[in-house]
């Protein structure tokens, strides 16, 4: 929990900026996000990609790409993902970026070969109108994380649980 803590501290110097400047999303995500690994918006993810969900499980539950296998953040365990070969195309993403370029990074190092980074994460997936899913089917609630991270999400249902 002291990573999230962290997190926070940054997300709060990147929303508000050092010198009280309003940041649009993008500004945003460009600031949060280093670039270690390859990053793709939405439209020019690799089409057969397996989507990797960095968030936590209470995230995920309630909303995440289809298809999106759950791999988490702070209990990520790599041997988790050994049947997948390292060849296969995946898209790693959590709620901007972050996270899923730290779980980017280990992957890479582990010898994954195809690894992308979702440009702006789940918030970007659903502000352009994409599907989101749950155990139910399709749905409009996204997790927002807290009220300052669902700031940057401009559409459907946030959810603060």
């Amino acid at each position: 929990m002291k990573k999230f803590g962290l997190i926070y501290l940054l997300v709060l110097f990147v929303a508000f900026g050092s010198c009280g400047q309003s940041k649009n999303f993008e500004d945003m995500v460009d600031e949060l996000v280093e670039g270690s690994v390859p990053l793709a918006k939405p439209d020019s993810c690799p089409e057969n990609a397996l989507y990797l969900d960095a968030r936590e499980k209470a995230e995920f539950d309630v909303s995440h790409i289809p298809g999106a296998l759950y791999i988490g953040y702070d209990d990520f365990d790599i041997h988790a993902l050994d049947s997948i070969s390292k060849k296969r195309e995946l898209v790693v993403y959590c709620s901007v970026g972050y996270r899923s370029e730290k779980i980017g990074e280990k992957l890479l190092e582990a010898g994954y070969e195809n690894v992308t980074n979702l440009y702006g994460g789940i918030f970007l997936w659903v502000n352009e109108d994409r599907e989101i899913v749950n155990d139910e089917g399709p749905t409009k609630r996204v997790h927002a994380y807290n009220y300052l991270w669902g700031n940057w999400l401009e559409k459907g249902e946030k959810v603060y649980e």
